[in-house]
């Protein structure tokens, strides 16, 4: 082998053709060509013969739209193994080419107004399977034949794979030599030939002035495009009072189960206390939609998914500073329909909103009223209907009470299921953004609801404590005064 041959060096840039031995020989003949790539490789041959001949002889280029690209994408393995045979997924995948898709504006638009695609065509299908991210490839070989056996396809090899994605990732794979050492390919032959090569950076490196050029570029249209989302979205944002608090959920009623009759819906409202509003346009109630159960172990499930929104804002009065502030209540009945439009109660339940931002999953168990006798359930089961609340604010305190004590004796009632909500519960107020000492002061309102689960607890464990003290009150009185007397003059 010749000196000259035992080291080749090439400066290839991004998307530059160098034509192997094979090409050579194959596009010299005008009646291999086929395409018009074929025949604009046919020319350019025919002026590299003119001028001379190619300089490269053992490291050439595949470009975006050679053929060993589109083969190299569609013929890719999972294994290594030569007795690997594709799954019907692999097939099927293999299709879908993550390269540049030419889409029409008319069918751009018609996918966006549409949201669901009845008839989805075959094309169609390969674009939207997965993310299509469009990539430009490129691969640098090495013919590793023998010297003097140059062009034949068994000997070519991947030097280095280069893709450029829509999003402007570069990706070079081997990665650049730089310290590591040269990488090597071992060939299986009688010589058992070992071939090293490197890669290397060559670019020609950006100037400070051109940099500094392309960053003030950059900043100008990062400016023009911050005016321009600023402008989308606008500056009419409600300010909140110092003093106020704004609570925003997006909740979902996730499912209902363990109730005796099909197809469920909920009815919800929510209640306001004292210092809460909402905007005008705010709903405050709402239906689902009639879901049919299904069987999930022992229980029948309804799996509503029912998103709703609800906004409020409190505004701290002039009450004392030690009262807590009370919490709005989602109150919610649980009813069923049947074929023949008979509607039942199957519960009634509430909930008291979080008082601490982020997610809650909560199961709230319900109950429903219930009449003594074999004839209302026979009413209830025959032809519908069932004791239902005038006012639903009965499940907890009435809205309407105003004593010190609610009795609810006689008041005959049945436990039935129980309903799922997810909540992500959002805050806003100015108050996060004070200092301490200055929260302290003031003394707001977001530091009492801050604290609000934490003083329930304390005011729990109060509670249970002064009613044991009555209770050893009462034990102390109900005994004998000479006992009592005794049992003090033997302390």
């Amino acid at each position: 082998r010749p000196p000259q041959e035992e080291e080749e060096a090439a400066e290839v840039g991004w998307q530059e053709k160098l034509f192997s031995q094979f090409e050579v020989d194959l596009y010299r003949n005008e009646s291999a060509c086929q395409t018009p790539l074929d025949r604009q490789y046919h020319e350019e041959i025919l002026k590299l013969e003119k001028a001379g001949g190619r300089k490269n002889h053992r490291i050439f280029t595949y470009t975006d739209h050679d053929r060993f690209t589109n083969l190299e994408e569609h013929c890719q393995k999972v294994t290594d193994s030569d007795h690997e045979v594709p799954s019907y997924l692999a097939e099927r995948m293999a299709n879908v080419r993550r390269r540049r898709q030419d889409r029409r504006p008319m069918e751009a638009s018609a996918l966006k107004s549409k949201i669901i695609t009845w008839e989805p065509t075959e094309e169609f299908i390969k674009n939207n399977h997965v993310i299509n991210t469009p990539v430009q490839t490129m691969y640098i070989m090495g013919d590793l034949g023998p010297y003097g056996k140059l062009g034949h396809r068994e000997y070519e090899h991947v030097l280095c794979t280069i893709k450029v994605d829509g999003n402007g990732v570069i990706t070079v794979k081997p990665d650049f030599t730089g310290s590591k050492g040269a990488y090597r390919i071992e060939l299986d032959g009688e010589k058992r030939e070992v071939w090293k090569y490197t890669i290397e950076n060559v670019s020609v490196q950006v100037q400070p002035e051109e940099e500094e050029r392309e960053q003030c570029v950059f900043r100008d249209l990062y400016g023009r495009h911050k005016e321009y989302l600023n402008g989308l979205v606008g500056s009419e944002f409600e300010m909140i009072l110092p003093g106020a608090l704004r609570l925003f959920v997006n909740g979902e009623i996730v499912s209902a189960q363990g109730y005796e009759y099909d197809n469920l819906y909920v009815h919800f409202f929510l209640e306001l206390p004292n210092q809460w509003s909402s905007p005008a346009f705010q709903q405050l109630s709402g239906v689902t939609q009639t879901c049919a159960t299904k069987t999930v172990g022992w229980e029948n499930m309804a799996y509503f998914c029912y998103p709703f929104t609800l906004d409020m804002f409190f505004t701290q009065g002039d009450e004392s500073e030690d009262s807590l502030p009370q919490w709005p209540v989602l109150y919610f009945e649980v009813l069923s329909l049947d074929f023949w439009q008979r509607y039942r109660v199957e519960g009634y339940g509430s909930l008291v909103l979080p008082a601490s931002p982020g997610l809650h999953v909560l199961t709230i168990p319900t109950w429903r009223p219930v009449e003594l006798g074999t004839v209302a359930e026979l009413r209830r089961f025959f032809i519908g209907g069932s004791p239902e609340l005038e006012d639903i604010t009965y499940v907890r305190i009435p809205s309407t009470f105003k004593g010190e004590r609610l009795s609810r004796f006689g008041f005959r009632t049945e436990t039935t299921g129980s309903v799922t909500f997810r909540l992500y519960c959002l805050q806003q107020s100015k108050a996060f953004l004070e200092t301490s000492a200055l929260r302290q002061r003031m003394q707001s309102v977001l530091d009492r609801l801050g604290g609000f689960s934490q003083q329930s607890s304390v005011y729990d464990v109060l509670e249970a404590f002064q009613r044991a003290r009555r209770r050893m009150q009462e034990a102390r009185e109900s005994l004998p005064q000479d006992l009592i007397s005794t049992s003090a003059s033997t302390a």
